[in-house]
């Protein structure tokens, strides 16, 4: 009996206990806690350690607009809480002490019930310090690459059911090919042997459009990697990759435009987040060219002392195309955003560079801050923007350093030579006189006078938007020998585009883009045509392979190529002689557009101090006595080194 009864007084005592814990349904919510991740909190991580101690994350998650955050981590204060016109969004401005350790911690967001969601948020330790990210210079050489049409190496990952566009089509040159980051990294000893020491690829972020997403340029996720093209593991191996070869990766990103299919685009947080809203709202399901206020494409408003306000807002907020959202940059959330979003991706691939596209479209002053705030953190980066333009003044005005008129500092070290570019290929192309031929590289070059520093402007010859330069110079071997050479001698910063060393072209259809962006043969299973191995390339093609390697592998060691002083001379009967001088090292580069041979005499360029000196020719190896003349036996350029070997 005394058993029974400690049972039945042990279970009594576990129903009043139970009964004690008991809570009413008002009660529950008092304490509930999700730990369900949110929607998005971007960027998704950060790091200590920055000169800027301020650090702004956008949350997005249904009515989070309704809830209080809260943060309890050593060194991490909330400075201030924004709500935004949607309730599905809030921006925290958060301090991060210098002091503070890397590590996670909890964001807790109560809401007004009660009821809690968290997030768990990590601050990193920095991999290498500010000071060791290393930009692209003068030193470098930059091979181009649009992702799908160079090398399928991940044939599992060419379709993806989820996204909008799910074919794949070789023979469109407007679809899906395949190609992605594996390929990339499979084919770095390829670009690695040919000389080059940077890569710059178009976009690979998430471009879930209905058309043309192969491009990249209308990204609908800015922290994301399209999985067409790969892993986020993929691009940071890519990365590794080229680091560990002594080369640097260049990132191309977009900050004047986002893709229509952008997740923000269907709960915007703000009535100004992107251009010409209200019409885009209005519109939204039916949506056509009319409905959206375009771009005027006038970029010289940005410079033009006597523009009107209609015509530079018609630049600077009219969408670029009706599938690309203008992104409004005097929203500071938004300016905020882009700004943080290229320090996360310099962060966390180790850059070596930033191509940013369409660079005048954009809020000028965003763009001056943008470059401000990512050269303050990393001194010894590089930018550099796309200013489609063949006059050099509206080039050189956004390069930092030049004195505007208007006082523009743009903080930009980097512009695109587009001048120079349409000046080899029409000065190579034209028959000589006066005012044609070789004249027009010789004033490109004397136009120099102009830019804040020309050894920091990036030149090309051709890239994924214009002709290929063999198309342009109307598929002449010999031409387009001496237009790639003379790019490469010149002080500059030099980039080619994938394929332009085994002659690929566009002809068909020439300024098709298609046919721009062409397959590289050998980059898929099947290909008859392999140019990584040289397997089916014709004679000229392997003949320009081994010339673009054998003058960029001599431009890795050349001082004077990469740094040296530039002396060159009129053009005269038909040649014209540049020369890049450092130390005991001067090359010389001749342009010889004569039919039959000629000998010139070696006085005019007595200044230069290369008399009785043995110089060897770069590509061929012989040798030669630099005395009163020298005898031109062919067509084309000759380089020549004083160098020993």
């Amino acid at each position: 009996m005394k058993l029974v009864r400690n049972i039945l007084l042990l279970l009594f005592i576990m129903v009043f206990l139970s009964g004690k814990n008991e809570k009413s349904p008002k009660n529950v919510s008092e304490v509930s806690i999700s730990n369900a991740s949110l929607e998005r909190v971007e960027p998704p991580n950060w790091w200590v350690g920055f000169k800027d101690i301020s650090l702004q994350l956008l949350v997005k998650e249904e009515n989070i607009g309704n809830s209080k955050p809260s943060i309890s981590y050593t060194g991490v204060t909330i400075e201030k809480i924004h709500k935004a016109r949607s309730r599905n969004y809030l921006f925290i401005n958060l301090k991060i002490d210098k002091n503070t350790k890397p590590g996670k911690f909890d964001i807790v967001f109560t809401f007004d019930d009660e009821s809690k969601k968290t997030h768990t948020y990590e601050l990193k330790a920095r991999q290498k310090s500010a000071d060791d990210f290393i930009g692209f210079n003068s030193s470098d050489a930059i091979y181009l690459i649009t992702p799908d049409r160079f090398s399928n190496a991940d044939e599992t990952n060419d379709i993806n059911q989820k996204l909008k566009e799910i074919t794949i089509d070789r023979t469109d040159g407007y679809k899906r090919h395949g190609g992605d980051l594996k390929g990339i990294k499979n084919g770095v000893d390829y670009i690695s042997n040919l000389g080059f020491t940077a890569v710059w690829s178009t976009p690979v972020l998430m471009n879930d459009m209905q058309q043309g997403s192969y491009h990249g340029y209308a990204i609908t996720d800015y922290y994301q990697v399209d999985p067409r093209f790969g892993t986020m593991d993929d691009y940071k191996n890519l990365a590794d990759t080229l680091r560990k070869k002594g080369m640097k990766l260049i990132m191309d990103q977009v900050a004047n435009h986002c893709g229509l299919e952008h997740w923000w685009m269907k709960d915007l947080p703000f009535e100004d987040w992107v251009n010409d809203q209200k019409n885009y709202e209005e519109n939204i399901d039916n949506w056509t060219y009319k409905a959206a206020k375009f771009s005027n494409h006038r970029r010289t408003t940005n410079q033009d002392l006597y523009a009107s306000e209609s015509d530079r807002k018609g630049n600077t907020d009219g969408w670029f195309v009706e599938t690309m959202p203008d992104l409004n940059q005097r929203n500071p959330f938004m300016a905020k955003y882009i700004i943080q979003n290229s320090i996360w991706w310099i962060e966390t691939l180790g850059l070596g560079g930033i191509r940013q596209d369409t660079y005048p479209y954009p809020d000028k002053d965003f763009m001056s801050n943008w470059a401000g705030a990512i050269m303050n953190e990393y001194p010894n980066f590089s930018i550099v923007g796309e200013e489609w333009s063949y006059n050099p003044l509206l080039v050189g005005y956004w390069q930092t350093g030049v004195k505007n008129k208007d006082g523009y500092e743009s903080n930009l070290k980097s512009t695109m030579d587009f001048p120079m570019q349409k000046a080899i290929i029409e000065g190579i192309k034209e028959e000589e006189s006066w005012d044609k031929g070789l004249v027009k590289l010789y004033e490109g070059l004397a136009n120099d006078f102009y830019y804040a520093t020309p050894k920091d402007i990036m030149v090309f010859l051709d890239n994924h938007d214009e002709n290929r330069m063999f198309t342009a110079l109307d598929e002449d071997f010999t031409k387009a020998k001496m237009a790639l050479s003379y790019m490469l001698m010149l002080p500059r910063i030099p980039q080619v585009y994938y394929g332009t060393e085994i002659l690929m072209d566009d002809t068909e259809n020439p300024g098709d883009h298609g046919l721009i962006r062409t397959d590289f043969p050998g980059g898929w299973k099947g290909d008859k045509v392999n140019a990584f191995t040289g397997e089916g390339l014709s004679k000229d093609q392997k003949s320009m392979q081994y010339f673009v390697s054998k003058i960029l592998n001599y431009r890795k060691t050349s001082e004077a190529i990469q740094e040296g002083k530039t002396i060159h001379f009129a053009p005269f009967m038909n040649t014209y002689f540049l020369f890049r001088i450092k130390g005991n090292e001067t090359v010389v580069h001749i342009i010889n557009k004569n039919e039959d041979p000629i000998t010139i005499d070696l006085k005019r360029y007595k200044e230069v101090g290369l008399e009785g000196k043995t110089l060897k020719n770069i590509i061929t190896g012989e040798e030669y006595i630099w005395q009163d003349s020298i005898l031109l036996k062919a067509k084309g350029s000759i380089l020549l080194t004083s160098k020993k070997s």
